[in-house]
């Protein structure tokens, strides 16, 4: 199998699976509790604590949740006030705001250009005295474009409002912008484990609880963490920190290979420019998607958002960059990085144009 879709999850790094076995084999004990054991494993938790924070901005807190869409969710429903968001964003993000929506709080939805990146004049007019929140993705988990976070950061500051950077796909990849009060992180789009993302909050920052209960996390957050996975989530962070030239030159290097490989008739969906290069979301005219992943069974990419595969609607992104409904069908995603080689991607992508070939000559 050759794996070509990391913006859905990332091969778990060696080191964290290293790090998570003794919590798995032999240790069990809670880290909240007060005897010897359970500060053991509490000194676990904060290790990675740590570990993740060192590729974070300073002055700020980290709490753990179950995961990216929690971080989210406690973000957004944690605050008060008016919201402006994109219409690229996750469903972990639009969803959430369309139901504070139905509760009664005002919500702005901006479009992207062709290019997927938010239009900063469109952004200003939205971005007004009394908006509570602005909330923005760092990377596109589908298109891969990178928004100007700093810049509406400083948009949302200069209107008094909190800002949101969803860096479930940026993190450790690309700088982090400056400006952020909250940024949601996911430990297994880094090369961690399943089930445990976080929030970070600038000193300062309270959100009201999303879970109540024992309070475990000083931020609010209630439920009792686990060990091994904070324990594989911070040694992934602290590779993606120790790695992060090597891993951005390996990408580069695929990004190339892969473009000219595919050829012309190829169209890159979004900005290739200001995008992370191991996110190729692409087209081309009158291809069937379902009929190539059939074809190509023994390797592993996406016909959009792994959150939406299924669903058997267009992608919502790929339509807010003005694809039609047939363009945005006949798009796929490969998405690589650390643990992809030079030759399974040059093969994949010599199978995938192959493939697609005969389709054409078949039709």
């Amino acid at each position: 199998m050759t794996y070509l879709d990391y913006q859905a999850t990332t091969p778990l790094a060696p080191e964290a699976l290293a790090a998570m076995l003794p919590w798995l084999e032999r240790q069990h004990a809670n880290p909240h509790s007060a005897h010897r054991e359970g500060r053991v494993a509490r000194a676990a938790v904060e290790l990675a604590r740590d570990r993740i924070a060192a590729v974070l901005p300073s002055g700020g807190s980290l709490a753990f949740t179950s995961g990216a869409t929690e971080a989210l969710n406690w973000a957004i429903k944690g605050t008060t006030g008016p919201i402006v968001t994109l219409a690229t964003e996750h469903a972990a993000v639009l969803d959430t705001v369309e139901a504070e929506r139905r509760a009664g709080r005002r919500v702005t939805i901006l479009p992207v250009s062709n290019d997927g990146l938010v239009d900063l004049d469109q952004a200003r007019e939205a971005i007004v005295p009394g908006t509570g929140l602005v909330a923005a993705m760092l990377v596109n988990n589908e298109i891969g474009v990178i928004q100007p976070i700093a810049a509406l950061a400083a948009m949302a500051h200069e209107a008094g409002a909190l800002m949101l950077c969803d860096a479930v796909q940026g993190a450790g990849r690309v700088e982090m912008p400056a400006g952020c009060d909250l940024i949601a992180l996911s430990a297994h789009k880094i090369h961690g484990p399943k089930g445990l993302g976080a929030l970070w909050l600038r000193d300062g920052v309270a959100l009201t609880p999303l879970l109540h209960g024992g309070g475990q996390e000083a931020a609010g957050r209630s439920g009792t963490l686990s060990p091994s996975l904070c324990a594989g989530f911070g040694a992934a962070a602290a590779l993606m920190g120790e790695k992060r030239v090597e891993d951005a030159a390996h990408v580069a290097h695929l990004w190339k290979i892969a473009t000219v490989r595919l050829g012309p008739d190829w169209i890159v969906n979004g900005s290739t420019k200001q995008r992370y290069h191991g996110n190729l979301n692409l087209r081309r005219e009158g291809l069937d998607v379902a009929r190539l992943m059939s074809d190509l069974r023994d390797i592993a990419f996406s016909a959009g958002s792994a959150c939406a595969s299924g669903s058997g609607r267009p992608s919502h992104v790929l339509r807010a960059i003005g694809l039609s409904d047939a363009e945005a069908r006949s798009s796929i995603r490969l998405g690589f990085g650390r643990y992809t080689t030079e030759n399974e991607l040059v093969a994949a992508i010599d199978r995938i144009v192959a493939a697609t070939d005969a389709q054409k000559l078949a039709a």
